[in-house]
Order: C-alpha cells, then sequence, then structure tokens
C-alpha cells in the first residue's frame, strides 16, 4: 500500500491523516508512544513522549521509512501488559491477517485509559464504489484497481462495536477526502471544493475515517491531583461536637 500512497489519491489522502494524526497526539500525554504500520506516515511527529516507536510489519518496508525502530507483528506486539501510553494504527488493521486479533493486542499493550488512534478506508464513499466497478471491470478482463487490494476493508460502524467489545470508548470519529475517486493531480485541484461541501452535506461518505478511542478499565478510579483534593478539604465544613451543660 505504501507504493500506492505516492500517487496523487495517496497523497492527497496521506496529507488529510497527517493533519488529523498532527492534531490528535500533540496533547496525549505519558512516556511510551508507538505507531505500527505506514511507514511514509509520522504520526508522532507532534507527539511529545521521550520514548516514540516506530514498527512496521514487514522488512521489505524499512527502506521506505525514514526513521525505522524494529520489526513487530500486530497480532503479537514485543511489548509488555498495560506498557503503551498511545498506540497509532494507520491502516493497519485493514492491512492485518487478522484485525480483530490485532486489536486485541493493542488493548493488552495499552496502558488504563491509554489513547488508541485508527485510520482506515471508508467502504461507504466514491472511492470504494470506483474501487467495486473496477473489480468488475477486472473480471472481465479489463481495467485496472483504483485502491491497492491488499487487505480487509473495516467499515467504522464493524470497527466501533470490536472496540466496545473490548472496553474501548470511542472519543471521536471524523471523515474526510471527499473529492471523486480520479487518478490526476489536476482533476484532485479542480475537485478541492467538495471537501468543505461533503463535510457538511454527506459527513458519513468520505473515502476516510479517523477514530480516537480510549481504553477503559471497569473499577478503576482516577486518582485527583493534591491541589484540588486539598481544595476540597480546606472548603469543607467540620461539625462541631455538642456542648454538655
Amino acid at each position: 500500500m505504501h507504493q500506492w500512497f505516492d500517487s496523487p489519491p495517496g497523497r492527497y489522502l496521506l496529507e488529510w491523516e497527517q493533519a488529523r494524526y498532527d492534531a490528535a497526539v500533540a496533547d496525549a500525554f505519558g512516556y511510551h508512544s508507538l505507531q505500527l504500520g505506514m511507514p511514509l506516515l509520522d504520526g508522532l511527529r507532534a507527539n511529545r513522549m521521550p520514548h516514540r516507536w516506530r514498527a512496521l510489519a514487514h522488512p521489505d518496508l524499512l527502506a521506505a521509512a525514514p526513521a525505522p525502530e524494529l520489526l513487530a507483528d500486530p497480532v503479537a506486539l514485543p511489548f509488555p501488559e498495560s506498557s503503551i501510553d498511545l498506540l497509532l494504527l494507520p491502516h493497519t488493521l485493514e492491512l492485518s491477517h487478522d484485525p480483530h486479533a490485532a486489536l486485541r493486542e493493542a488493548a493488552r499493550v495499552l496502558v488504563p485509559e491509554g489513547k488508541l488512534v485508527i485510520s482506515g478506508l471508508n467502504p461507504v464513499s466514491l472511492w470504494a464504489w470506483r474501487q467495486a466497478r473496477s473489480r468488475w471491470y477486472r473480471r472481465m478482463g479489463c481495467g485496472s484497481l483504483y485502491l491497492p487490494d491488499g487487505g480487509e476493508v473495516i467499515g467504522h460502524w464493524r470497527l466501533r462495536d470490536w472496540l466496545r467489545l473490548l472496553s474501548f470508548e470511542v472519543e471521536s470519529l471524523e471523515f474526510g477526502c471527499y473529492r471523486p475517486a480520479v487518478r490526476s493531480a489536476r482533476w484532485l485541484d479542480r475537485f478541492a471544493w467538495m471537501d468543505a461541501v461533503g463535510a457538511r452535506a454527506w459527513p458519513i461518505f468520505g473515502a476516510a475515517y479517523f477514530v480516537v478511542a480510549v481504553k477503559r478499565v471497569h473499577g478503576m478510579r482516577l486518582l485527583e491531583p493534591a491541589w484540588r483534593t486539598g481544595a476540597k478539604h480546606a472548603g469543607a465544613q467540620i461539625p462541631v461536637a455538642n456542648r454538655s451543660a
């Protein structure tokens, strides 16, 4: 898929996703953050955690990564349980041979209240319709696919069900890339006005979606800062013992 991102529609999608990741990780705090997959995307560049990792699932992608850290299978990450504060999965699930197992592995390595950020292609969009039509033409012996045919496209509704089963709470869901499925940069630029119109008129039909979720642990109580608890104690009324006559 990284080769497709060097095409005009791929660069258009990559630019949109890069902006979403920059905004999502800027205020995420902790010690360890991990991006799994997509060497052309620097999803952690706006993050300030002291330990930022980039993992790739295949050694052939090392040449495309600006700063490769390690090789890791999405379904078997080399990290202990509850050790990662922020985990990015850009198109990782749809390229995995077992996306549900990869999501369970993400839940395992994330700390309680850890943040999970996922981006993927939307199966209900103009791009998906063009892909389905291209597959039909391909069976007839003509034409080529518009999108890479490397994995399973996972709908956002299905992803939300998986996240709910794994005790994740979806903080935000955003769609983008509303321009038609054209191949040339010239025609993509001509339809740039559709990004603003699509976000208002048909928001769920963008070519891609972007999900931010938080791992919740039932029964866990977060401790408040000392200055907040101190203020409550200082302002509380203390009953006075009754005096005996």
